[in-house]
């Protein structure tokens, strides 16, 4: 009688297992495709195929279905991406504690942040970041751009071991440094009706009518005193200042952000004496235990913004 020789996933011990094919499943699942992932790998669709086959044939299942109708994990593909996940953070974590462990500082360390930081002059992230680097040559640093409620919870969760994010919305447990005051104004493009308005005619009331572009992470509140009619939202200050370009809306920008836009005539600010406000920003990172290299970039970030305000 001839025996089904099928084995789940889970049943395959992990020394029969190429961790190499695992890394190349992972990279074509994260883009989404064989096609998409092949600029990331640096191989061909061809080559990429045939690893997952290989793949497939030591766990003895199908991973995932590809071909004109899409590429979709199956299920047990879909379980096996998951233990992925586990097993890089968990190898990730193990190279950052042995390099703690003889005072060298390696691993991988996750760094995030809101958007918009690039025009910003009180912080030099990039210094700050080549500092960093400098010190620390064998961290792998991956740097993502997110909304402070993600950077919140992906703080909490171990995602993120280092965030730079809006002062209020602090995560528990964590340390926390204010570093800058960010100067929000409200601005509208060229071809809003308000545009040519001047600052004496721009009462509460008259803003209030305007529809208004705000952050989806905000809430909806009274800001500056006016109670905007919000009509559109978006996470990142990109997706604000295209709205308001389109000159359907009004809404608020990080000053340094917006100054390009303004000197080509393209953005106006409204009534700057009245509003205006200012957000303050925070470098934040785990209380317990934090990763060295951790600490080593929130101090990179510390020291370079002092140096940015000080000039």
């Amino acid at each position: 009688m001839k025996q089904n020789t099928k084995r789940s996933a889970d049943s395959v011990p992990l020394s029969d297992v190429d961790l190499r094919l695992l890394r190349i499943f992972a990279t074509i699942v994260n883009c989404n495709g064989f096609s998409a992932a092949q600029i990331s790998l640096g191989m061909s669709q061809a080559t990429i195929s045939t690893h997952m086959r290989h793949l497939e044939e030591r766990l003895r299942v199908r991973l995932c279905e590809r071909g004109r109708g899409g590429f979709f994990l199956t299920d047990e593909g879909q379980k096996v991406y998951n233990a992925c996940l586990d097993l890089f953070g968990s190898l990730d974590r193990f190279q950052t504690a042995m390099g703690d462990v003889v005072g060298e500082l390696g691993g991988v360390l996750s760094f995030g942040t809101v958007d918009a930081m690039v025009t910003n002059p009180a912080l030099n992230l990039d210094l700050a970041i080549a500092a960093f680097h400098r010190r620390a040559p064998r961290v792998t640093l991956e740097f993502d751009v997110a909304t402070p409620q993600i950077l919140s919870q992906g703080l909490l969760s171990g995602t993120y071991q280092v965030v730079l994010m809006p002062a209020p919305a602090r995560p528990v447990n964590t340390t926390a440094q204010v570093l800058f005051h960010e100067t929000q104004k409200l601005y509208c493009g060229r071809s809003h009706p308000l545009f040519g308005v001047a600052d004496t005619d721009l009462t509460p009331d008259l803003l209030a009518r305007q529809s208004f572009a705000g952050r989806t992470y905000m809430p909806r509140l009274p800001i500056c005193g006016v109670d905007f009619d919000w009509q559109a939202a978006s996470p990142h200050m990109e997706g604000t200042l295209i709205l308001l370009l389109s000159g359907a809306f009004i809404g608020f920008l990080p000053e340094h952000y917006a100054a390009t836009e303004v000197q080509s005539g393209r953005l106006r600010v409204l009534a700057a004496d009245r509003f205006t406000f200012e957000d303050p920003f925070q470098i934040v990172y785990a209380r317990q235990s934090p990763p060295r290299a951790a600490v080593a970039l929130a101090q990179a970030i510390i020291a370079n913004c002092a140096t940015a305000q000080n000039r």
